[in-house]
């Protein structure tokens, strides 16, 4: 399926056979296609760059399909890094994690640092970490390929 290119998100790198790779959705995914372009929010002379969702009901293009600036693209990357190494962890901690102490980590980012921690304002967070870690494990060989590919990719980049 083809991701459009008349609508305000301006597709320039695309991905068009998403819904074949989508994790456990491979196949049966509204997630038709993933793209690199010029942000929907662009305004005259400012111009960013997005990653988009592009989603799809089986009739028309979903208003719910997602565009994030790159950054935060990244960033949701490096939250998810953060939470799998301390999840591996977690079998150290009778709860899966300290409630005394429940930040994992403060990764510096352009002066300051973006907090990852348990959200321990979650009144059922026992309960969730040990499902969440379940479904880590439930998806761990669609998680590890991807993370392999990435390594491969930013040892290649020089990163």
């Amino acid at each position: 399926m083809k991701i459009p290119t008349t609508l305000k998100h301006k597709p320039v790198i695309v991905s068009e056979n998403y819904d074949e790779v989508d994790g456990r959705y491979a196949y049966h995914s509204d997630a038709k296609g993933l793209s690199l372009g010029l942000a929907q929010w662009n305004d005259r002379g400012k111009v960013e760059i997005s990653a988009k969702i592009w989603r799809h009901t089986g009739e028309k293009w979903s208003r719910q399909s997602e565009e994030l600036p790159l950054h935060r693209a990244l960033d949701l990357g490096i939250l998810v890094c953060r939470a799998l190494q301390f999840m591996r962890e977690s079998y150290r901690f009778p709860k899966g994690y300290d409630p005394e102490h429940p930040q994992i980590d403060r990764v510096g980012l352009q002066g300051d640092a973006m907090t990852v921690a348990v959200c321990v304002d979650n009144p059922k967070i026992d309960e969730d970490l040990r499902l969440f870690l379940n479904a880590l494990g439930t998806d761990d060989e669609l998680l590890s390929e991807r993370l392999r590919v990435l390594s491969r990719i930013l040892k290649e980049m020089g990163y």
